[in-house]
C-alpha cells in the first residue's frame, strides 16, 4: 500500500484538484494525504491573530472573505447541483465553526482548532468530488489516529494501532483520503505538526502501516542540487540517502519538511519526491543507500544568528561546554552549528525568541558577541573521513567571500559554512559553478 501526499499548490484550484486523478490510480490501494488549499493556512493564521488580539470584527471580515473564496471554488469543482449543495454544507459547517469562536474565550487551543480547518475542508471537498464522479473513497479523520506525546513527538505505535482497524473496516475500498498536518496532542486537544507538517504526516502514516512507498507530490520535479530560484541550470537529484535528504531539508531545501524523513528512515520505507505538474518526471528517490564519491547538493538556511562566547576560564575547564549548552536547553533553543577553540566557542541559532535572556546568562561566562543576518550554506554529499579533496574544492570556491564559521567532520554527509546573508547569492552561484 502506498501513501501519496499532495501539497497546497497541488490542490490549489478546482482544476488542479481534479487533475490529481492523473496521478492517483483508484484501482490501487493507497492513502492520499492532502494539505490545505494553497493560501488557506495563511488566511487562518490571520483569523487566529485577530481573535487573539480581541478584534472580533476583523476576524469576522477575514472569515467572510475566505468563505467567499471557497464558495467560488466549489462552483468550479462540482458540476451537479446535488454535490454543489453538499459542498456548500461542508463550507457552511466549517466557517460556522470559525464564526462561533467569537462567542468563546479565545486561547491557543482555539487557535489550533482554526488552523485545522484548512485540511478538513480540502479533504472533505475532495471526497465529495470523488463521489460526484463515481469513484469510491473513504474519508479517514486524521484526528482519530494521529497523536503526539508530552514532548509533542508523534507516536508511530499509536498510529498503527488506530489506523489499521479503519483500513480493515473497508476491505473493498482502495482509496483513502486523510488530512496532513493536523493531530491531537497528549491532552486529546486538536493540535498540529507545525508548518509543512503534511510531509511529516505522510511519512508517519507510511511508517504506521509499513507502506511500500511514500510519495511527496509538489510543484517541483524532485530535490535540486541548488536553489533554482537563485542559481540557473540546477538539476534534480535522482537518488539521496535519508541522511543526505535530512541535511538538505533542515538547511533550506523547501521541497521537504525537515522531520519527515525520520519515520520513513526508521522503518526503511522509500520516499519519492515527485512533480504534480509533470508526473512523468523521474523526481528524487530517498532510501537507505547513497551514491559514493559524489557531492550531491547545496542548500542555504537564512535567519541565522551567530553567538561567540570568549572566556579564559574555558581553557582546560571541565564542564564548560555543558554549562553553556544548559543555557540553551533552559530556553528550549536548538543549536545549528558549533565550533570551538581553547578560549572561545561560536555557535548559531535560528530561534531568537529568548536571545536577550540567553545573552544575559552567557555574559556570566565571559564576553559575548552577537552577529545577526547570517546564512548557513550546507554542501551535502559523501564527506566520509577517508575522502580527500572535497573540502578543498568547497573552500576554493568561496575563497573570495568572508566566512564567519566552518563546520566539517560532524557528519559524513555535510560541510557547512556561515556567511553574511548579503553574500548568499554569490556563494551559491560560486559553489555551483565550482562543484557542478
Amino acid at each position: 500500500m502506498k501513501v501519496l501526499k499532495f501539497g497546497g499548490t497541488s490542490v490549489g484550484s478546482p482544476e488542479r484538484m481534479k487533475k490529481l486523478l492523473d496521478i492517483i490510480d483508484p484501482s490501487q490501494r493507497q492513502i492520499v494525504v492532502l494539505s490545505a488549499v494553497s493560501g488557506t493556512t495563511n488566511n487562518l493564521v490571520e483569523i487566529g491573530e485577530a481573535y487573539l488580539a480581541g478584534n472580533k470584527d476583523k476576524a469576522a471580515s477575514l472569515i467572510a472573505i475566505l468563505k467567499e473564496k471557497y464558495e467560488v471554488f466549489i462552483k468550479e469543482l462540482f458540476a451537479k447541483r446535488e454535490y454543489l449543495e453538499q459542498g456548500k454544507e461542508v463550507i457552511d459547517y466549517h466557517f460556522g465553526l470559525l464564526s462561533n469562536l467569537a462567542n468563546d474565550l479565545f486561547t491557543s487551543i482555539e487557535e489550533k482548532v482554526i488552523l485545522a480547518q484548512g485540511e478538513l475542508l480540502s479533504t472533505t471537498l475532495y471526497h465529495v468530488y470523488l463521489k460526484e464522479i463515481g469513484i469510491r473513497s473513504v474519508l479517514l479523520p486524521a484526528l482519530d489516529f494521529m497523536k503526539t506525546d508530552e514532548d509533542n513527538e508523534p507516536i508511530v505505535d499509536y498510529i498503527t494501532k488506530h489506523i489499521t482497524p479503519l483500513l480493515d473496516k473497508h476491505p473493498e475500498n482502495n482509496l483513502f483520503i486523510t488530512q496532513g498536518y493536523i493531530c491531537r496532542n497528549s491532552f486529546g486537544e486538536i493540535d498540529n505538526l507545525r508548518r509543512g507538517g503534511s510531509d511529516y504526516t505522510a511519512s508517519l502514516i507510511g511508517a504506521g502501516i509499513r507502506s511500500e512507498e511514500v510519495q511527496i507530490w509538489t510543484d517541483i520535479d524532485g530535490m535540486h542540487n541548488n536553489d533554482p530560484r537563485i542559481v540557473k541550470g540546477t538539476m534534480p537529484i535522482a537518488q539521496l540517502s535519508f541522511d543526505e535528504a535530512a541535511e538538505l531539508a533542515y538547511f533550506g531545501a523547501k521541497i521537504l519538511h525537515p522531520q519527515s524523513v525520520f519515520p520513513a528512515q526508521r522503518y526503511k520505507i522509500p520516499v519519492r519526491l515527485l512533480n504534480t505538474m509533470d508526473p512523468k518526471a523521474q523526481g528524487t528517490l530517498i532510501t537507505n543507500t547513497s551514491e559514493k564519491d559524489k557531492i550531491k547538493s547545496i542548500a542555504a538556511k537564512d535567519g541565522i544568528t551567530a553567538i561567540k562566547i570568549q572566556s579564559s576560564r574555558m581553557l582546560l575547564a571541565h564542564g564548560f561546554l555543558r554549562r553553556v549548552f544548559e543555557v540553551f536547553e533552559r530556553y528550549r533553543t536548538s543549536i545549528d552549528m558549533i565550533t570551538t577553540s581553547e578560549v572561545a566557542v561560536s555557535l548559531t541559532i535560528d530561534d531568537t525568541t529568548y536571545l536577550k535572556e540567553i545573552t544575559a546568562e552567557l555574559l556570566g561566562f565571559g564576553t559575548v558577541d552577537i552577529d545577526k543576518d547570517q546564512t548557513i550554506v550546507c554542501v551535502v554529499g559523501d564527506f566520509g573521513a577517508e575522502k580527500h579533496g572535497y573540502a578543498a574544492r568547497v573552500l576554493e570556491a568561496v575563497k573570495h567571500i568572508p566566512i564567519r564559521m566552518i563546520s566539517y567532520g560532524g557528519s559524513d554527509h555535510n560541510m557547512s559554512i556561515l556567511i553574511k546573508t548579503e553574500d548568499k547569492t554569490e556563494i551559491l552561484r560560486s559553489l555551483h559553478h565550482r562543484l557542478f
